[in-house]
C-alpha cells in the first residue's frame, strides 16, 4: 500500500488539473498562434507561468486504484500489475485467463 500522503497528493493534482484545464487550453492556444503578435503570446506565456505548477496535468501521476502504487501500472485495468495478477488469479476480472506455455 501507498503512503496515504502521497495517493493524497496525486488526487489532489487530479482536481486542480482537471480545474484549470480549460484556461491551460486557452492560454496555449494563444501562446502557440503565428499570427498575434509577440506581445499578447509574451502575455500569454506570463499567464501561463501563473498558473499553479500543479495545475498541470503531466504531474499527475498513474496509480493503481486498489494500492496506490505508482510503478507497473496497466492503463486498461487501472491497477498495477501485483492486484491485476492477484485478481486474475482468482478469476475477478472477465476475459483474462491465467496461461502457461
Amino acid at each position: 500500500m501507498a503512503k496515504k500522503s502521497a495517493i493524497a497528493r496525486n488526487n489532489k493534482r487530479e482536481k486542480l488539473s482537471a480545474k484549470h484545464a480549460a484556461k491551460r487550453a486557452a492560454l496555449k492556444a494563444t501562446l502557440h498562434d503565428k499570427e498575434l503578435a509577440p506581445e499578447e503570446r509574451f502575455q500569454a506565456a506570463m499567464a501561463l507561468n501563473k498558473l499553479p505548477k500543479n495545475a498541470s496535468p503531466v504531474r499527475v501521476h498513474n496509480r493503481c486504484e486498489i494500492s496506490g502504487r505508482p510503478k507497473a501500472f496497466y492503463r486498461k485495468f487501472k491497477i498495477s500489475r501485483i492486484a491485476l495478477r492477484d485478481l486474475a488469479s482468482r478469476g475477478q476480472i472477465p476475459g483474462v485467463v491465467k496461461s502457461s506455455w
